[in-house]
């Protein structure tokens, strides 16, 4: 009961009258509040007090409660002995600090396949086309960090916010492992449907938003290697990250560890709902969500295939193993006017765009440049049902019936 979703039972008001429970479908944006997220900050609110910054026994307690959240958010990426565990507001957060904190000279090597994320904070990357399949992301790694003289770093997505489509990191970091190059993996989308791990990743770093992970209190982390970090600048100065400071202007001895990025007042409650979903989650049968999670996702495919209008994207192999997200190309429809029509006539909350991986979604949809950008319009424009904890057979069903029901219906064959 603890992974329950705070308001599954939504009721919103159709624009008929009528009155339906909300299908939230939109997990991959952001996935609603999990209980167990809910209920920590609640328990923690009446002892809220100033982490690390006093004597009294609220700040003691937060404190405490504050570090604790970051063992578990460690426990739960699989850090390792000398790893840091930095709290930020959300992956783009930590992802900015880390291309920050690179030591000069280091390249930095990407897909285009990317979530904005994880393609626009590195500097002067080198990027690389999405590949076909994964043979073919091995080999173009390879054949770019052959060509990089110095430091290099490889920064990829565990899961695809458009596709939902697991790409092959370990089989990178090996490629990657070979030249002496770090691996950066955006686990955004990874961490609320599969286990992640450091090691079993090939990671050095990992990085990971709280709203995605049933835990909308704005935090995130960033997990990895110290020394890079300890080495940086502080990517937020101020009280917390500075050691000592004394009379002159630069007199000042920055902090080593997690503190060294963590200027000022922490986010407490982000860090502990945080931390107790990542504990909850980690306690839970994973084997069953996952269960039900591909009975739901088997439900969507065969759902969509009976509506004519809806395309769904891959880019690997169709039959690519994948997480709860399916996006489709709408042909011939204004695809904004029929997620807006899904809202306000069915209930139904999808998402339209580009999703904030504006190359991707355009190479998906085969077309070379397209205006938009996310607000649903433009030929590279797609629609995305996301799913997770909390979400049912009902919920797919009436998204299928709704996409049909505004593009055309489906067809006379289907079941």
């Amino acid at each position: 009961m603890t992974l329950d979703i705070v308001g599954a039972d939504l009721p919103v008001r159709l624009r008929s009258g009528a009155t339906v429970r909300f299908a939230h479908l939109d997990y991959a944006a952001s996935a609603p509040c999990a209980r167990v997220a809910a209920e920590a900050v609640e328990r923690l609110l009446p002892w809220y007090g100033s982490v690390h910054r006093g004597a009294g026994v609220r700040s003691g307690r937060s404190t405490l409660e504050y570090e604790r959240a970051r063992q578990a958010v460690g426990d739960f990426a699989g850090a390792r002995a000398g790893d840091a565990v930095v709290f930020t507001r959300n992956t783009t957060d930590a992802l900015n600090l880390l291309a920050r904190a690179l030591p000069p000279g280091t390249t930095t090597v990407v897909f285009d396949g990317e979530h904005h994320a994880n393609l626009l904070p590195w500097p002067d990357p080198v990027r690389l086309p999405a590949p076909p399949d994964p043979d073919a992301a091995a080999d173009l790694l390879d054949r770019a960090l052959a060509g990089i003289a110095g430091p290099a770093v490889l920064a990829v997505t565990g899961a695809s916010n458009v596709t939902g489509e697991l790409w092959p990191v370990r089989r990178l970091a090996d490629v990657a492992r070979g030249y002496g190059a770090r691996v950066v993996v955006d686990a955004a989308q990874l961490a609320p449907h599969r286990p992640v791990d450091m090691d079993a990743l090939g990671a050095d770093y990992l990085a990971f938003s709280g709203h995605k992970l049933y835990a909308p209190f704005g935090a995130g982390v960033l997990v990895g290697r110290a020394d890079w970090l300890d080495a940086a600048e502080p990517y937020l100065r101020g009280g917390g990250a500075s050691a000592a400071v004394g009379d002159r202007a630069g007199d000042v001895t920055w902090a080593t560890g997690p503190a060294r990025h963590e200027g000022g007042t922490p986010n407490l409650l982000g860090a502990a709902s945080l931390a107790a979903v990542c504990e909850a989650i980690a306690d839970a049968d994973r084997e069953a969500l996952h269960a039900h999670e591909r009975e739901l996702l088997e439900r969507l495919l065969a759902g969509l295939a009976a509506v004519p209008a809806a395309v769904p994207v891959s880019l690997f192999d169709p039959g690519h193993p994948r997480v709860g997200i399916v996006s489709v190309a709408l042909p011939g429809h204004d695809v904004a006017a029929v997620a807006e029509r899904l809202g306000a006539d069915h209930g139904v909350g999808v998402r339209a765009g580009q999703f904030c991986a504006h190359p991707f979604t355009r190479r998906l949809a085969g077309v070379a440049a397209a205006p938009g950008g996310d607000c649903g319009t433009g030929p590279a424009a797609l629609l995305r049902i996301s799913f997770g904890l909390g979400s049912t057979g009902e919920d797919i069903d009436r998204a299928v019936a709704a996409l049909a029901a505004e593009t055309g219906g489906r067809r006379h064959d289907a079941a």
